[in-house]
């Protein structure tokens, strides 16, 4: 599958979910301004080319989550993976697995950390929430451990679930089971519709052993309301006594919180809004990336998430201090628009054009690239 860039597998993704499928994926809280302000942050930087430097090699290696992976980059933590095509999230496994970037897991994910953990080479990192029911989570963390799993990624951003017009106007968040209108818009995408009755009914397989329903939306409404509210940096502390491996905290927007991460011994710290699904209106991720990596002088990774389609955001957001970025609705556009054909795309597409724009700005490898930092960089106005 040749690479036509992000936004060519998100208009083909469009054409083949249903559109209950399709909001879920796209949509963001309120206004949605949050998820446009993500994108547009990228849109205010360049990177200076640079001439007359020999550049016919080019790594892009970088260490972050505690080891080196071959690329910038990982999957970000992505709810309902797989139902953007069959099997998704063990398609999208196997390309991580191949690639050399690691994938993170959702507490959402169709297939649970165990048959995930099964695909040869995959590096994971299990995305987690702390739970009302504390023994689930400790049950969750002892079985990360168990898959060999030793990156765990605290989703710290969602105390509760705010308005999201798309699932309102289209049933999603009181669907229990589909509608007429569901099954009619799920007969209008015969090829995603085929592919998912062949698959089987679909659950949530982390939480497959914790009785939280009988079928995906009683799993996933019943999750959502163990989600503790009341999660202080008290609970962190607990988390860091009963987790024995590396922490990463995901959803820091503010350089206050990112010291109290740093202080609680978290390893690393993901800057993120949600993609523009939590707080609406909130500030892009990337414009608060600078003032939290001042902040953490160096002592503390920083991940950036949230609006990167092109390598050249990848590069800026390197060059304005995090170790990697992550990425979350491509690899879901990606799945549904080619299911593993299209995933591979996406990380070749991706990682040809940081390679590209590298290059072009004179540098060899991503040592190159935090040696200019900032200075690489021009703000457009």
């Amino acid at each position: 599958m040749n690479h036509h860039g992000i936004a060519a597998l998100h208009r083909r993704a469009d054409r083949v979910l249903p559109r209950i499928f399709r909001d879920y994926v796209n949509g963001g809280s309120h206004s949605e301004r949050t998820v446009r302000a993500n994108r547009r942050a990228f849109d205010r930087w360049a990177v200076v080319p640079k001439c007359l430097v020999d550049v016919s090699e080019c790594d892009l290696s970088g260490f972050f989550l505690g080891a080196t992976h071959r690329l910038p980059f990982m999957f970000a933590p992505l709810g309902f993976g797989g139902l953007m095509c069959p099997d998704g999230e063990i398609r999208a496994a196997r390309v991580a697995a191949s690639a050399g970037l690691p994938m993170a897991v959702s507490t959402f994910a169709i297939q649970s950390l165990e048959t995930l953990s099964r695909v040869p080479g995959v590096t994971l990192a299990a995305q987690i929430y702390v739970f009302r029911d504390r023994g689930i989570t400790r049950d969750m963390l002892c079985r990360a451990e168990s898959c060999g799993i030793r990156n765990i990624i605290l989703t710290v951003d969602t105390p509760i679930t705010p308005l999201r017009l798309r699932d309102v106007r289209n049933g999603f968040r009181n669907l229990t089971r589909p509608s007429l209108r569901h099954v009619l818009s799920m007969a209008a995408h015969p090829r995603w519709t085929a592919g998912m009755l062949r698959s089987g009914m679909p659950k949530i397989g982390n939480l497959a052993p914790y009785g939280m329903g009988s079928n995906l939306m009683e799993q996933a409404r019943n999750a959502a309301s163990q989600i503790d509210p009341t999660l202080t940096w008290k609970d962190l502390d607990w988390l860091r006594s009963v987790w024995p491996g590396q922490l990463a905290v995901k959803g820091i927007m503010d350089a206050g919180d990112a010291l109290a991460c740093q202080k609680a011994a978290a390893q690393t710290v993901i800057v993120s809004n949600h993609g523009g699904r939590q707080m609406d209106p909130a500030p892009s991720s990337l414009s608060v990336l600078p003032d939290i990596v001042e902040a953490l002088k160096g002592e503390t990774d920083v991940i950036l998430d949230g609006g990167v389609r092109w390598g050249g955001d990848v590069v800026t957001a390197l060059a304005l201090g995090a170790k990697a970025v992550g990425i979350g609705r491509p690899w879901a556009w990606a799945l549904a628009a080619g299911g593993e054909r299209g995933v591979r795309s996406l990380v070749d597409g991706l990682g040809g054009e940081i390679r590209d724009v590298l290059r072009l700005g004179g540098m060899v490898d991503l040592a190159s690239l935090r040696a200019q930092g900032a200075a690489a960089l021009r703000p457009v106005r």
